[in-house]
C-alpha cells in the first residue's frame, strides 16, 4: 500500500469535497490508502470581518501550504477560488477535476426569486463581485456581510436575518443541500468568479509520483477554462478586495471567455467577452486570459507562465 497525505480546510465543505475527490482517486488504484490533515487556516478563524479586510483569499490556502513545503502532506485540495494568483516557489496545481456548476444560487425561503424580493430587501454575501452583480440587477436590495460556514449561513437566512443569501452552488451541490437553492442566477446576472465549481490539487512541483496520481482525475478541459480565468486574475492582480468574474466554457471547437472587473466601490466597471479557437495547452489558456485581462485593465502586461502541471 503507499499512503498519501492530504490537507484540507476543517470545515464540513472541505471535508466533503476533499473526501469524494479523494475516493474517486482510490477508484483509480486500490493499492492507494490516504491520511487527511485537517488545518485550519487564517480565513477559518476570522469570522467577524469580511475577507476584504483581512487580507483576501489566500487566507484559506496559507498554512495548507505550508502542510505541503514542509512535507507533512503530498497534496492539499482546496477550491479554486480561494486560491491566489501567485503560488508558492516549489508548489503547482497539478489536478483540476471535472467542474460542478459554477454559478451563484440564491436562497430565499420566503420570496423564491431576486425579482420577487421586495423592495430594500436584505440580500447577505461578503462578496464584492455578488454584491456588485445584485446592485446591478436590483439597486434598490440592502447587501450585507455574511461570513460563516454554510449550515450558519442557511441559519441565519432561516431565522430571518436575512431576505435571501447567495452561495455558489456548487458547494451546495456537494453538501446535498441542492434543494435548499430558489434560484440558479444565470451568468448574465451574476458572472461566477474566477475558478468558481472547480477544485483544484495542489502539490510540490518535484513531486512526479504524486503529479503521475493526480493525473486520472485531471480533467483537461476544466483546467483549460481554469486556466483561461486564473490569466485574467493575474492580469487584473485580482484578490478579495478586487470586485472581478472571470468564466470560460468549450463551445464545440471555440472557448468563450466573460470578464469584468471594477474599483472597489463599483465605480468604472469594465466588462469583456472574447471568443478564440479552443486552447491547446493550458499555457495557451492562460496567455488568452491574461491578455483578455490586459485589455480590460486597459493596457497589456508581461506575459508570464502559469504555473506548470
Amino acid at each position: 500500500m503507499k499512503n498519501l497525505v492530504y490537507a484540507t480546510r476543517r470545515s464540513k465543505l472541505a471535508l466533503a469535497q476533499s473526501r469524494a475527490l479523494v475516493s474517486r482517486i482510490s477508484e483509480t488504484d486500490r493499492s492507494l490508502s490516504f491520511t487527511e490533515e485537517q488545518v485550519v487556516t487564517t480565513g477559518d478563524r476570522i469570522q467577524d470581518r469580511p475577507l476584504s479586510e483581512v487580507g483576501g483569499k489566500g487566507l484559506f490556502v496559507k498554512e495548507i501550504e505550508e502542510a505541503l513545503l514542509e512535507g507533512r502532506a503530498q497534496l492539499a485540495i482546496h477550491s479554486v477560488k480561494d486560491v491566489p494568483a501567485y503560488l508558492p516557489d516549489g508548489l503547482v496545481l497539478a489536478c483540476i477535476p471535472v467542474r460542478e456548476d459554477p454559478r451563484d444560487a440564491l436562497i430565499s425561503p420566503r420570496y423564491g426569486t431576486l425579482q420577487a424580493l421586495p423592495q430594500g430587501a436584505t440580500v447577505g454575501t461578503s462578496s464584492l463581485r455578488r454584491g456588485l452583480a445584485l446592485a446591478a440587477v436590483r439597486p434598490d436590495l440592502r447587501i450585507l456581510p455574511l461570513r460563516g460556514n454554510v449550515d450558519t449561513r442557511l441559519r441565519k437566512v432561516d431565522e430571518g436575518e436575512y431576505d435571501g443569501i447567495v452561495l455558489a452552488a456548487a458547494g451546495l451541490h456537494r453538501l446535498d443541500l441542492a434543494g435548499r437553492i430558489t434560484e440558479l442566477l444565470a451568468p448574465e446576472v451574476s458572472l461566477p468568479a474566477i475558478g468558481q465549481g472547480a477544485l483544484g490539487v495542489e502539490c510540490r512541483e518535484d513531486d512526479e509520483g504524486t503529479r503521475e496520481i493526480l493525473e486520472r482525475v485531471h480533467h483537461a478541459d476544466t483546467a483549460r477554462a481554469v486556466f483561461a480565468e486564473r490569466g485574467v486574475m493575474r492580469a487584473l492582480e485580482g484578490d478579495c478586495k478586487t470586485p472581478i468574474a472571470a468564466h470560460a466554457v468549450r463551445t464545440d471547437q471555440s472557448m468563450v471567455l466573460r470578464a469584468w472587473f471594477a474599483a472597489a466601490d463599483g465605480s468604472d466597471l469594465r466588462r469583456l467577452e472574447r471568443k478564440v479557437a479552443w486552447p491547446s495547452s493550458d499555457a495557451d489558456a492562460f496567455a488568452f486570459g491574461l491578455d483578455a485581462g490586459a485589455r480590460l485593465k486597459g493596457a497589456r502586461t508581461s506575459t508570464r507562465p502559469p504555473p506548470s502541471r
